[in-house]
């Protein structure tokens, strides 16, 4: 399986895309929504997308907004991983299509307890 981080931060990436890779996905990432979005177009096939909100360019809420409008993406299973921690903000990625929401600083046992609600097999 195929994990994409999106974050500006590339420490965050790091630590994620290790997180994941001991889990057993195989990882790439990238720098804000609109590379994440130009990756995917590209075809790289990713089973669940790992986005930040606060990034320029498109940040992980218009990330968000975009997967969900196309066809292709609509049950790509997507990730909020931020520092956002206001509930409506919580609401807000939600209802635009995230499926789960982690606070950062996060654990990687938090990371496999989300992974395991999404249905994602950790090893």
């Amino acid at each position: 399986m195929r994990a994409m981080v999106i974050d500006d931060s590339r420490a965050i990436r790091l630590i994620l895309g290790k997180m994941l890779k001991e889990l057993g996905f195989d990882v790439i990432d990238a720098e804000n929504g609109a590379v994440a979005i130009d990756r995917l177009k590209a075809s790289e096939k990713v089973d669940i997308a790992l986005v930040d909100w606060n990034m320029p360019e498109m940040n992980g809420y218009e990330f968000v907004c975009a997967v969900r409008k196309e066809e292709a993406y609509k049950d790509l299973p997507l990730m909020m991983v931020t520092t956002e921690t206001e509930m409506s903000q919580v609401v807000k990625a939600l209802e635009a299509g995230a499926n789960e929401y982690v606070m950062k600083p996060f654990t990687k046992e938090m990371i496999t307890e989300k992974l395991t609600l999404m249905g994602m097999a950790v090893s």
